[in-house]
This record gives structure tokens, C-alpha cells and sequence, in this order.
């Protein structure tokens, strides 16, 4: 039989049941939060293996599941297409916004330069006004560079859009990483440009990974934008195409649209999956250090 410890030796009988009451609430409020986040996930899983075009059914596990529904969103829609057009988006955002958002982070936070006060400060001020404000003028110019129904025209809008917030969230964790690094790398001869690849980069591998799974969920989500600038049924991406897909009058096809949306949530489970330790340490290392 174990000793009590002499905190619980301490504690009198009303303080201990007090704290047994907290920590048993705190149990239940993590369940209860659990239930609500799971619960829809598993029953739009279920609806998609549903028979017919309904998601309602009379029991939570429908009587006769089927694969029907993923089988004709391969075969006799789009789907497969617009899984490669959201891919390509979203990967190619992934690399190019996080390669601009490290460069201008390191820059902003090991430079002295004229103007970097001030672009540090604009920055700051751009990500108070939601994206959606600049949509007309961003649609202007893309009509001006001849990007309109163009894959490249998100991709530098979602690139360049993703900046601010994350250098500010960079720049923070390169001013906790020490100087006397870069010092003794220089001593060694080593230039900036090797110092950045060699020495901070293998340093910053999860704030890099939290930056780029962020740049990879945007564009692999985002309808708005996506949907003002795609026009043509070739360039259309997951969230056009199942859109449309349950819109007007006669698209009821809800279960196919159930089996699309599981479908889509397959690359963002991996990833965080198999990156969750390095994105968690991202969060906190530039929450901390910023």
C-alpha cells in the first residue's frame, strides 16, 4: 500500500472532494466536446455509404451500407479532375508561399534596412481587414494579367495573400533562435545564403511545417475566392464542383456530395497525422517567441 504524498496528507476532506469535483467536470466537458466534434464526422460518413440520395435514415447505421456512391463520384462526375486541380493549387501554394514567408521572415529578423519598420508595421495592419475586401481589385488585375480562369492566378493571390500573418509568425521564432549560430557559421566562412539553408533552416522545421500544412488547407478549402476567378468546368476545384453539385432545383444527390466531402478530408487527416508533433511545436515555438 502506497503513502500519501504530503500534498494529499495536507488537504482536508471538503478541499479534496472540491478538487476530485473540478477534475471530474473537466473529464466531462472534454467528452461532451469530443461527442460534438466526432459525432458529425461519423454520420456524414455513414450517409455517404447510405443507399438512394437521402443522408436521413431511420437508425444511426443504416440496415445495408454500400460503396455505390464513391464508385459513381469516380466514374460519372468530375470529381477525379477536380481532385488533381485542388492538389496542384494547393501544393504548389504550399512550397511557394512558405519559400516567401521564410525569406521575408529571416530578412525582417537578422537585416537592418531601410524601411523595415515600416513594412513590419504594414504588415501588421493587413492582416486586420479581411481578405474578401480586396476581391474586386485582385479580380482587375488578374483581368489585366490575363489570369482569370488560370490555376497560376490563385496560386500567386493565395501566395502573396498569405505573407503577412505568416512572417510575422516566423520572424518570431527566428528572434528566439540564438545569433551566436549565424556568428560561428560566418567565422567558418559561410554566407548568409548558407547560413539560411544550412544552419536555420534544419533549425525551424516545425514552425516550417506548421507554415506550410497552413498553406496547403487554405487553397485545398476556399470557395470564395476560387469561385470569383474559375470559370471553365476544367479548372474547377473540390469545393466549385461539390458545390454545384447539390445546387438548383434537381441536384439532390446528397449522398454522393457526403461521399466527396469525406474524400476531400483524406490529405488534411493524413498530414496531420503524420505532422501533428511538428505542428503543434510550430504553434507554441511562435507563440512564445513572437
Amino acid at each position: 500500500m502506497t503513502n500519501p504524498t504530503r500534498k494529499q496528507r495536507s488537504l482536508s476532506p471538503g478541499m479534496r472532494l472540491r478538487e476530485n469535483l473540478v477534475v471530474a467536470s473537466i473529464y466531462i466537458i472534454l467528452i461532451l466536446t469530443a461527442i460534438f466534434v466526432i459525432y458529425p464526422v461519423v454520420w456524414i460518413v455513414l450517409g455517404s455509404m447510405n443507399p438512394g440520395d437521402t443522408l436521413f435514415s431511420s437508425a444511426f447505421i443504416p440496415d445495408h451500407l454500400t460503396l455505390d456512391h464513391y464508385k459513381r463520384l469516380i466514374a460519372d462526375t468530375d470529381y477525379v479532375l477536380w481532385y488533381k486541380n485542388t492538389l496542384f493549387i494547393a501544393t504548389m501554394n504550399m512550397i511557394i508561399s512558405t519559400f516567401l514567408i521564410v525569406t521575408s521572415a529571416y530578412a525582417f529578423s537578422r537585416f537592418r534596412f531601410p524601411g523595415r519598420r515600416k513594412g513590419l508595421m504594414a504588415m501588421l495592419v493587413l492582416q486586420m481587414f479581411p481578405g474578401f475586401m480586396g476581391m474586386i481589385a485582385i479580380y482587375i488585375l488578374l483581368l489585366q494579367l490575363n489570369l482569370l480562369d488560370n490555376h497560376w492566378g490563385l496560386i500567386l493571390v493565395y501566395a502573396g495573400g498569405s505573407i503577412p500573418f505568416g512572417a510575422w509568425l516566423v520572424k518570431g521564432y527566428f528572434d528566439g533562435l540564438p545569433r551566436s549560430l549565424e556568428e560561428a557559421a560566418k567565422i567558418d566562412g559561410a554566407s548568409n545564403t548558407t547560413i539560411f539553408f544550412k544552419v536555420m533552416m534544419p533549425l525551424s522545421i516545425p514552425i516550417l511545417t506548421f507554415i506550410a500544412v497552413n498553406n496547403f488547407i487554405g487553397p485545398w478549402m476556399d470557395f470564395i475566392f476560387a469561385r470569383l476567378v474559375l470559370r471553365s468546368n476544367e479548372n474547377k476545384t473540390l469545393a466549385i464542383g461539390l458545390f454545384e453539385m447539390v445546387t438548383g432545383r434537381g441536384n439532390t444527390e446528397f449522398t454522393l456530395f457526403a461521399a466527396g466531402a469525406v474524400l476531400v478530408a483524406v490529405p488534411i487527416t493524413i498530414l496531420f497525422l503524420f505532422l501533428q508533433k511538428y505542428i503543434i511545436e510550430g504553434l507554441k515555438a511562435g507563440a512564445n517567441k513572437g
